[in-house]
């Protein structure tokens, strides 16, 4: 079964983060997941990876790394079932970014877990319907 990896998750592993509880653990399951060809990428968390990187040569390498990850389309229905999800949780009083819902849709569509370190996928996990993939 393959797992959608989050933006937060990469992070972890691009960035060597030591100050984050369990980053060994997220970093060798991450490398697991890779080595197995379980990784499922979507355009927008490419995006936000490739976001904010300071130099050329540092953008281009991580493009380069993140190649191997094939997209997988998204559909019309997605961004439908992101709105849904959107007013969902907002009116629970439950706040997120557009790309959170979508990824959300995505995971949720194609019954994907999402793996994913960001605590507002917690919030959102108690009013809508998608799996979530722990270590």
């Amino acid at each position: 079964m393959k797992i959608l990896v989050d933006t937060s998750i990469w992070s972890i592993a691009l960035r060597h983060s030591s100050e984050v509880e369990n980053a060994d653990q997220i970093k060798d399951q991450l490398y697991t997941l890779i080595d197995d060809a379980r990784i499922a990428m979507i355009g927008p968390i490419r995006q936000e990876l490739l976001s904010g990187i300071k130099t050329n040569s540092q953008f281009n390498e991580l493009k380069k790394r993140l190649e191997p990850f094939r997209d997988i389309p998204i559909k019309t229905e997605d961004y439908i079932l992101a709105a849904k999800f959107f007013n969902r949780c907002r009116s629970k009083g439950v706040q997120g970014s557009h790309i959170d819902f979508l990824i959300c849709a995505v995971s949720a569509r194609n019954k994907l877990p999402l793996f994913t370190y960001d605590q507002n996928f917690k919030r959102y996990k108690k009013y809508l319907d998608f799996q979530v993939y722990s270590v």
